[in-house]
């Protein structure tokens, strides 16, 4: 990139721009010194171990694992909140007012905004810090844009590992904003504390969410915008949400849903919303909250076994052919996926069931 200069008519040199490897490289030198910096507060250093988890090169692989070995004991202390809605609801402008309102009150926020990949390019906006701009300002606020690379779910795939770099770098609030695609977006919910589902008002689907789905997962309710011409069908809204959780089972044994209105346009009931997380926090206790982290932590070990043994598969020549050939097959209907996914396995030598 080169700057014109209107004055000599012509360019200015272009300052050396650096590849955004080289803070991996930097980094996978030494993790040890990379993680004290990130609890000493250094936020170019956060940056750089959220960049080195998130480095799908096999040579970060090792480094990254230190990394977060090195961490690992000084995490768990956050607060961890997932934050979903379709497009259009507003959670970017709801994140940084909560945000705002957050550290106000004297927390240190992190938010991970989850970004959706081009499935042509693979390249991703990562807009959503431009859009927070007077919380990235903040100096109790942390921002990072992650890609999600593929992964469904709504998040990215280390988006886990990126939450606990954070709360070893002090932030006690860590806010994650799912890409906002529609029903599928649950992964979200199994790894954080607390799980809110944004709604706009005068959707005119209210209620098609309640047949099994993100919103049975919801731990709260929030209808967004209740704001101008907005505010009277935001209640309506509300309303029928109250009615109809009570037809579905609590996510959380003895903790009803609780639906809220609120503007973040004019920052109007976020202290309510607050409140309303800091009682679940207390409903669940230290060990409602320990045992869902726990539960959580043996999910993201299969998560974590499944998608190396995808990779470690492929990597294997041979096995890769006989992929790549049963797949022909498959798609020529001249076999069945569950019989070619038993034969890939019996070439590994674990033979056994097929999982969907």
């Amino acid at each position: 990139v080169r700057r014109f200069n209107h004055r000599r008519g012509g360019f200015k040199p272009a300052p050396t721009i650096y590849p955004l490897d080289r803070g991996g490289m930097r980094a996978a030198k030494d993790p040890q010194a990379l993680a004290a910096a990130v609890r000493a507060g250094d936020r170019r250093a956060l940056a750089r171990a959220i960049t080195l988890v998130e480095s799908d090169k096999a040579e970060h692989a090792a480094a990254a694992e230190a990394l977060l070995a090195a961490l690992l004991p000084h995490s768990g202390r956050a607060f961890r909140i997932g934050i979903s809605g379709a497009p259009g609801v507003g959670k970017s402008t709801f994140i940084e007012a909560f945000g705002l309102h957050l550290i106000a009150n004297g927390h240190r926020v992190a938010v991970l905004a989850i970004d959706p990949s081009s499935p042509r390019s693979g390249g991703s906006i990562l807009g959503d810090k431009t859009r927070m701009e007077e919380l990235g300002k903040s100096a109790s606020a942390f921002i990072r844009p992650s890609p999600t690379g593929g992964t469904l779910g709504g998040v990215a795939r280390r988006t886990r590992e990126a939450g606990l770099i954070c709360e070893a770098a002090g932030f006690d609030i860590v806010l994650i904003e799912t890409v906002g695609v529609g029903q599928s977006e649950t992964a979200v919910a199994g790894m954080v504390d607390a799980f809110l589902l944004l709604i706009a008002p005068a959707g005119g689907d209210e209620l098609q969410g309640l047949k099994k789905g993100i919103v049975e997962l919801a731990d709260m309710v929030v209808v967004n915008k209740e704001d101008g011409e907005l505010a009277a069908a935001a209640g309506r809204a509300a309303a029928e949400y109250r009615a109809a959780l009570h037809l579905l089972r609590p996510n959380t044994p003895g903790w009803e849903p609780p639906v809220l209105t609120a503007s973040s346009l004019e920052r109007r009931r976020l202290d309510k919303i607050w409140a309303e997380f800091t009682r679940y926090r207390d409903c669940l206790g230290p060990k409602g909250l320990a045992a869902k982290r726990s539960d959580q932590a043996k999910a993201w070990m299969w998560s974590e076994i499944e998608a190396a043994l995808r990779t470690n598969l492929l990597a294997d020549a041979a096995v890769s052919r006989q992929v790549h050939a049963l797949e022909t097959k498959v798609s020529q209907g001249l076999i069945t996926p569950a019989a070619a996914a038993r034969q890939v396995l019996a070439s590994l030598g674990k033979a056994g069931p097929a999982s969907s």
